[in-house]
């Protein structure tokens, strides 16, 4: 790591233990931090020592170090201030205001992606949807959950509303979705309502994991088609901001 005189060098030693010891699938010696750290023995005793008293480390009777309690309490704090519109709302409104169309977020409940917030600026538009309504495969908010399937009860989920559509080319919908997961975009007409479109992007974590999707949703004739348009990019923008809030690094 470069040394920078906008940091302080013994903190970022200091975090570079804690995370070594908490990627290890296995609690630690002392020896096999030292290896891993190449801090000096000296410098890493007085490390650990301090970790430890503080109790963000942990050394049981055999001398193996892992995190201690007090992470405990960071992560369950940490939750309590995870709420995803708490923590967002100004940017769903930001993006509203851009674009003058609606704006949803939906989220994994369930079995099922769920629309749980919507944010109107264009009153006169009927978006076919409301809170609490599940998205179907074919919206943008769908494809981008199908995009970043993670697990056999979204695939699953997948499967099932394929069944719905006995003409869908399922070689080109996996090409899009491969796309999708490139450019971090989808487009769709609504299947909910006619003359309607909306274009969806992702809430990503540190893992890439889709936390949540927002799809922003207005007349066809207004909604972009494709990722080059100026505005896309613009609310791209402010949606990899809204995913570095969860640790995402592009």
């Amino acid at each position: 790591m470069k040394k920078s005189t906008s940091t302080i060098g013994s903190l970022v030693h200091a975090i570079n233990i804690i995370d070594i010891v908490t990627k290890s699938e296995f609690p630690l010696k002392f020896s096999e931090i030292q290896e891993l750290s190449g801090i000096s023995k000296s410098n890493l005793y007085k490390y650990i020592n301090t970790l430890l008293h503080m109790d963000l480390l942990y050394r049981d009777k055999q001398g193996h170090i892992m995190l201690g309690y007090k992470f405990l309490e960071y992560g369950n704090a940490a939750m309590k201030n995870n709420d995803i519109v708490t923590k967002l709302t100004s940017y769903f409104k930001e993006i509203s205001n851009l674009t003058n169309m609606s704006t949803s977020l939906t989220v994994w409940l369930n079995d099922t992606p769920v629309i749980t917030n919507i944010w109107n600026t264009n009153y006169g538009l009927n978006i076919g949807a409301q809170i609490g309504t599940k998205l179907p495969l074919l919206s943008a908010g769908g494809k981008m959950f199908a995009a970043y399937a993670s697990n056999d009860e979204i695939r699953q989920w997948i499967l099932n509303e394929q069944k719905k559509y006995p003409d869908l080319d399922i070689e080109a919908f996996q090409q899009e979705l491969e796309q999708i997961r490139q450019k971090q975009i989808a487009f769709a007409n609504e299947p909910l309502v006619n003359h309607v479109s909306s274009w969806s992007f992702p809430i990503l974590n540190y893992k890439n994991e889709l936390i949540a999707a927002v799809a922003i949703i207005g007349f066809t004739d207004e909604v972009p088609k494709d990722s080059s348009s100026s505005l896309v990019q613009q609310v791209l923008q402010l949606g990899q901001e809204m995913s570095s809030i969860y640790g995402y690094k592009a």
